[in-house]
């Protein structure tokens, strides 16, 4: 018998009455009834009633202690049943109570209501926070998402492997962090902002599908969906495969997943393909959420011979929202508002009345002709209502996407009971750098390019399309991947053009571009981040609240309070001075 309980404060039920127990856990709460007290004892695994009679006993015990209690099983009361818990209908009645460990310091917090307390005490005692049930099934839910995802990929052929975390620095599109060596003067190792190269060696190496729970490392800005420092990723990689073998795989895996940790719909395979440049036009972003029914229109070419000069010359687009013209004008009001916070000079719109007519401040520059194409094209019915988004080229999609968003949230139109998931699929190879103006990798440089070297020689640059795809579900970015570029000549001239000669790809990634040389596969893979797929079904806005040790979003450990400084002796065992801060 375990010395500390023979059962967890969550197992017991009716059928162990008139048992004599053992239960060990924290003290959540004490009831004084005056002669008997009523003490909450909870593990991971429940809540236990503990009745005390001993009023010696009583008086040492104090909020979040460590107890052992042993007694009878009882069962309760019928007025005092608690049939929010499941041990609801007993409880144990102390005959020995141990103490176990006495907390004796304040509680910075009440540990039930932790998630309504500022983050910073929260991650500054975040081992009181994960007390907190409702904080600690999130990370048991991960743990069980993980165990999942890890027995899919092994049922599926995939091999697990470890790979190096300390490695070199690669120019992979964030900032590296650095390790100093010891042994060699003035080198740095960096942690991997991913299994990139490592993977794709695997696959050069002869092994046929590879997956890991890969920790990624990136020196990066935080967000509410992206860690700072460190994150977690499905990575896995396919030999002799092409795109749509990577689909096949994340589809029955990411579905599979969905639905055996949520109650709500699920979309099913195939998952649906989307280009980038459908994706930009019709939802104005490359993570569209596709639970909003709200397309966007380009509406350039109908107003190129219509007579309203501030859509002259300029990209417009249209968003048609069904019975909006039925809303109040405060709706219209926050619209406008919320265009005007986004950055746009207004927010045109055209409603069709219930006679069929058209009304609102643009209608007078449309003739009976244009009015009439302009109904007939966008399919607008009764109580429609037709908002114009125009800007710069650069600015429009990105605008009318925030808009089909608000719109979809302030018409109810965006369905939360379902998991909607899509591939985003042939992205630009290359792109232009807004600040030098010159000619780089817009995704993953390893892609392979669609029409291998001789899109790469002949085509021009920006129209060069890449075996680069996205995997997202309700509007988040799940997952990047790609084909892998296999050949050495297509990796030259792929960095080439972004300004790379073959010295600095020999430098930067010697190892690849030599395995290159002596026969590699044709290889592809994908990694959905683990930390977006756990916060998407805990249901949580934010990833800190989905990762049992999170950094703050200004990348800081409170808990271990790093990052910190370090002797003198330790710097100079690794050759480093700190300069003054000017």
């Amino acid at each position: 018998m375990n010395q500390y309980r023979t059962h967890t404060c969550g197992a017991l039920r009716e059928e162990h009455v008139g048992q004599t127990v053992k239960l060990s856990g924290w003290v959540d709460t004490i009831r004084d009834h005056g002669g008997v007290t009523f003490i909450d004892l909870r593990d991971q695994f429940g809540i236990t009633q503990i009745v005390l009679h001993d009023e010696n006993s009583v008086r040492q015990i104090s909020k979040e202690s460590v107890i052992t209690v042993s007694g009878p099983v009882k069962k309760r009361n019928a007025e005092t049943v608690n049939a929010r818990i499941k041990t609801g209908t007993i409880e144990v009645h102390s005959e020995s109570v141990v103490m176990q460990s006495k907390a004796v310091r304040a509680l910075p917090f009440e540990i039930s209501e932790s998630k309504n307390t500022r983050e910073e005490v929260r991650l500054k005692n975040r081992f009181l926070d994960l007390r907190n049930p409702a904080v600690k099934e999130n990370i048991l839910l991960r743990a069980k998402i993980i165990s999942f995802l890890r027995t899919g990929m092994q049922e599926l052929g995939f091999t697990e492997f470890q790979t190096p975390i300390l490695t070199s620095s690669s120019p992979e599109g964030a900032r590296d962090y650095l390790v100093p060596s010891r042994k060699h003067h003035g080198k740095f190792y960096a942690l991997p902002q991913a299994p990139q190269i490592f993977k794709q060696l695997l696959m050069v190496s002869g092994f046929d599908r590879y997956f890991q729970i890969a920790p990624c490392f990136r020196d990066e800005d935080s967000r509410a969906d992206r860690s700072p420092g460190e994150f977690y990723q499905l990575d896995f990689e396919m030999s002799f495969a092409g795109q749509e073998d990577v689909f096949g795989t994340a589809e029955k895996v990411l579905y599979d997943t969905f639905k055996a940790f949520s109650g709500k719909e699920v979309s099913p395979a195939p998952f649906r393909r989307i280009t980038y440049a459908d994706s930009m036009l019709k939802y104005g972003t490359d993570k569209p959420d596709l639970r909003n029914p709200l397309i966007i229109e380009d509406l350039t070419e109908f107003f190129a011979d219509a007579d309203f000069a501030p859509f002259k010359n300029i990209p417009v687009r249209g968003i048609k929202a069904p019975g909006a013209a039925k809303q109040s004008k405060s709706f219209f009001e926050r619209m406008l508002a919320y265009a005007t916070e986004i950055g746009m000079k207004g927010l045109g719109y055209i409603s069709v009345q219930e006679d069929g007519s058209l009304k609102g401040p643009i209608v007078k520059f449309l003739s009976e002709e244009k009015q009439g194409e302009l109904r007939k094209n966008l399919s607008l019915q009764n109580n429609d209502t037709l908002f114009f988004i125009a800007d710069s080229p650069k600015a429009v999609n990105g605008l009318a996407g925030q808009i089909r968003t608000a719109l979809g949230t302030q018409l109810n139109l965006t369905n939360k009971n379902k998991f909607e998931f899509c591939f985003i699929v042939d992205f630009p190879m290359y792109g232009i750098n807004e600040e030098t103006g010159v000619i780089e990798f817009t995704h993953n440089p390893f892609s392979m390019p669609q029409g291998g070297l001789e899109s790469l020689e002949t085509k021009n640059p920006l129209d060069i399309l890449a075996w680069q795809y996205d995997i997202v579900c309700n509007g988040v970015e799940l997952s990047s991947g790609a084909v892998r570029n296999h050949l050495p000549e297509v990796m030259v001239k792929a960095f080439e053009i972004a300004g790379y000669t073959q010295a600095n790809i020999e430098n930067k990634f010697p190892a690849l571009f030599n395995a290159f040389h002596y026969g590699a596969p044709p290889h592809a893979g994908m990694a959905p981040g683990i930390d977006r797929i756990v916060m998407l079904l805990a249901e949580e806005e934010n990833i800190r609240e989905v990762t049992a040790l999170p950094m703050n979003s200004n990348a800081q450990d409170l808990l271990m309070e790093a990052p910190c400084e370090v002797t003198e002796q330790q710097l100079r065992e690794v050759h480093i001075r700190i300069r003054q801060k000017n």
